[in-house]
């Protein structure tokens, strides 16, 4: 979706962080932009911080609610007419020992990060295909889906799998004028560390107490972290070049790699195909929307040392 301006994105978890850092980015792209959160805090900063009433709408949305969300698409859709593009965004994290995680623990960060997903896609995603203009789909994970580390079994779980909703979703929707991009960044200036203060009270039996405890002692790494306007720029990015994976640090290389090789290794090769089944099964064996990644990012690497 190469033409942005006058186009609508509905971003929820846009009132800080990531979320906001995508706003900026989009919003100085020509689009309006609906902000879609779950405090009045962020809501009120955000509006002020992007400054512009007239393509701006911010929204109040708890995305595991789905009447809530579609209250807040119908209102998007009321003020801009139209939503194009559809950020989920809205994400929770708790971090520990799996087995300190009690049912509370799963529920809270699974109904935010997977949950919210779904009711975006579930809400939006025919609303876009409607009106028949085009859109894009941009699922907020992590580098934890594609690198996961020890004690972020919930988190990298739900992350994971929205991960996996694109790479489904990309081939079916590619077709009918919907994109769909995986947003998995490393460390962002964000606020997921506060995501604590809008936990359900009937989710608040934690497993993390002490976890959290000794988090928040460890220091403050901030400096370390890339900015929202950094990673919103990176997505926008993403969105124009129709990339399938919008990746972002480059610390990550190695880990990404020596994922696929080790699936790579894994396969039994060292047994005979049947071919019947592979005839049969054909569409099961490979996913044409990666392929044609590899060919995207390629074409995309070489514009690059062209003009460098």
């Amino acid at each position: 979706m190469q033409d942005l301006i006058g186009k609508t994105a509905f971003i929820t978890g846009g009132a800080s962080g990531i979320g906001l850092g995508i706003a900026k980015a989009v919003l100085g792209a020509g689009m309006n932009v609906v902000i879609a959160d779950i405090r009045d805090d962020h809501l009120e900063s955000a509006r002020a911080e992007l400054g512009d009433d007239a393509r701006v709408l911010p929204v109040k949305l708890d995305v595991t609610d789905r009447a809530d969300f579609a209250r807040a698409a119908d209102a998007a859709e009321a003020r801009f007419g139209k939503i194009h593009l559809l950020v989920n965004n809205a994400g929770v994290a708790v971090i520990g020992p799996t087995e300190l995680a009690t049912h509370a623990d799963w529920d809270w960060v699974m109904g935010v990060n997977l949950g919210g997903t779904i009711n975006g896609v579930v809400e939006v995603l025919p609303r876009i295909l409607a009106h028949g203009e085009g859109g894009h789909i941009v699922n907020t994970a992590s580098m934890s889906a594609l690198v996961p580390v020890a004690a972020t079994t919930i988190y990298s779980t739900t992350k994971a799998a929205v991960v996996g909703m694109i790479e489904c979703m990309r081939p079916e929707l590619e077709s009918r004028g919907v994109i769909c991009s995986a947003f998995c960044p490393g460390a962002v200036q964000s606020n997921i560390a506060e995501a604590g203060k809008t936990r359900p009270a009937t989710l608040s039996q934690t497993g993390y107490a002490e976890a959290d405890k000794r988090r928040q002692a460890g220091g403050n790494f901030f400096h370390l972290y890339q900015t929202k306007e950094e990673v919103g720029a990176r997505v926008l990015q993403g969105i124009l070049n129709d990339e399938l994976y919008i990746l972002t640090h480059s610390e990550f290389l190695t880990g990404v790699r020596e994922r696929g090789e080790a699936t790579t290794a894994a396969v039994q090769t060292q047994l005979p195909e049947n071919a019947e089944y592979k005839a049969t099964f054909d569409r099961l064996f490979r996913n044409p929307a990666i392929t044609d990644e590899i060919a995207r990012q390629t074409a995309l690497r070489a514009a690059q040392t062209k003009g460098a």
